[in-house]
């Protein structure tokens, strides 16, 4: 029987079903991590040169394999599920064509182990970099809409149910500041995970004298994890980084049943183009919310990766395992490209959604949700309680309510008639405050308290916003033209060590 081709430990290849169902799969990300790979091995070949641990002509012969590996591209290298893994068969490739003594000491001084976490960080980290400018799409679309809308009234709500009017600029603003905050989460991930794990070996270091401040200032990271069993037991920034996409979902998703319950023909309040509706196989007249169910799906997906990943790494050892630092981590890279689609579809509906101004100012003006406005005004003109001004109201409300009046057409003679029977005296209120105080688009303009929605409150806390997303832009172009400028670095050294 044919003996392991990676160890010879191993007396027996491995079984058919081991290749089929957990090595093939595996080797499927080969291409995409192929990249990261070779700027890993580049990396250590010139510390193991710096260090002294390889002589110079040997590592000269590595630096060109692996130019010449990466020249020829992933898909020269023949890839064998039974070889285990993508570094296996890289190793495999490059001793194929240098030779077992030069190619085998590639492995110097580190362990597959240290490999796997530093892809991990490495993916990770230009995923994260990824989401951020994903975000920052998304909150600019809704600062733009924001401040095209800014004086489009319309019924804000609480519990489904007409509340105190607003304008839909107003509400892209609170999307947009809910959306910082998910930002934010991400970058503090971003900032803490950028350590570098190789040069931990297996889990316990290594007895080579190995410079491992050097390969993570060559790969681009901030420093290197001080404890080598952390370095390689841990993916804890994985979890943490799908903790926040879940956050995230769960607030798309709460966007998306906004649009989903306005979109409706009974409330009509916003309307999207044909281009992102779909319709019915039997029913004509149908115009879905596809997008919309779309994000609403997805959402609960994200959460379920994330209870899958921690059940899955939760009963694991605090070392190196294939449980938890590989299938504990598979929901997080699938959740990270499925909240990459998911933020393009919500720029989408932002983008795209447009209000009915008309109707939305007339439900604001006669769905009672000015009746707080009204509670005000007798605060202020009359010196009431408050209390005792929505007792008041409260009766007006219920008495327009019985006659089938809008809230508009309530008049002084039926707050005084309601104030004498709660209060014992008429209010005697001037008209025209009252016409005012329950007018939607005066009722927003008077709330200029910090974070109101009245225009004075609305449009400095945009211009603020949109300092601030430019700031965050701005450090993360900064982040990836650090990353590029240490990939370039490296690309010369080692061509520099290859004699080329």
């Amino acid at each position: 029987m044919q003996a392991s081709k990676v160890s010879r430990r191993l007396k027996e290849s491995t079984a058919p079903q081991v290749n089929e169902y957990i090595y093939r799969p595996r080797l499927e990300g080969f291409a995409s991590g192929f990249a990261n790979l070779g700027n890993v091995n580049k990396a250590h070949i010139l510390m193991l040169a710096e260090q002294g641990l390889i002589r110079g002509d040997h590592a000269s012969v590595l630096a060109k394999g692996v130019l010449d590996m990466e020249q020829a591209g992933p898909d020269a290298v023949e890839l064998d599920p039974s070889r285990e893994d993508a570094y296996f068969n890289y190793e495999a490739h490059l001793i194929e064509q240098i030779g077992a003594d030069i190619g085998g000491r590639l492995h110097t001084g580190r362990s597959r182990n240290d490999i796997l976490a530093t892809l991990d960080r490495l993916r990770c980290r230009d995923l994260l970099m990824d989401l951020i400018d994903e975000l920052a799409t998304v909150r600019a679309t809704a600062l733009d809409c924001a401040k095209r809308y800014a004086e489009v009234v319309m019924p804000g709500y609480t519990h489904l149910q007409p509340a105190q009017p607003i304008t839909y600029g107003y509400y892209l603003s609170a999307v947009e500041q809910a959306l910082e905050r998910d930002s934010k989460r991400l970058t503090q991930t971003l900032e803490s995970m950028n350590q570098c794990p190789l040069g931990a070996a297996a889990f316990a270091g290594t007895p080579f004298d190995i410079d491992r401040a050097r390969t993570a200032e060559l790969l681009g990271f901030d420093g290197y994890l001080d404890n080598a069993l952390d370095a390689i037991g841990s993916r804890d920034f994985l979890l943490e980084s799908l903790s926040h996409l879940s956050n995230l979902a769960v607030f798309w998703s709460r966007v998306a049943q906004d649009y989903f319950v306005w979109s409706t023909h009974e409330f009509n309040l916003i309307d999207f183009p044909d281009s992102v509706a779909a319709t019915s196989s039997i029913m004509p007249q149908k115009k879905n919310p596809t997008v919309l169910e779309y994000l609403k799906g997805r959402s609960g997906h994200i959460v379920g990766l994330l209870m899958g990943a921690s059940v899955t790494i939760k009963g694991t050892n605090f070392s190196h395992t294939g449980d938890g630092n590989r299938e504990g981590t598979r929901g997080f890279w699938e959740a990270a490209e499925e909240s990459l689609r998911c933020l393009k579809l919500l720029d989408l509906v932002l983008r795209t959604a447009t209000p009915n101004s008309d109707l939305a100012a007339r439900r604001a003006g006669e769905d009672f949700s000015t009746a707080t406005g009204l509670a005000d005004l007798m605060v202020r003109e009359v010196d009431l309680s408050f209390r005792e001004a929505h007792h008041v109201v409260g009766g007006v409300v219920r008495m327009a309510m019985d006659q089938g009046l809008p809230a508009n057409q309530i008049t002084t003679r039926m707050i005084d008639t309601c104030a004498l029977e709660q209060l014992g005296h008429a209010l005697h209120l001037p008209e025209q405050k009252v016409r005012d105080c329950l007018d939607p688009a005066s009722n927003v303009q008077g709330r200029s308290s910090a974070g109101g929605p009245s225009l004075g409150s609305l449009m400095p806390s945009l211009a603020r916003a949109s300092k601030r997303l430019d700031a965050e832009r701005a450090a993360n172009q900064q982040r990836r033209e650090r990353m590029s400028a240490a990939d370039l670095n490296l690309q010369a050294l080692t061509r520099a060590q290859a004699g080329l």
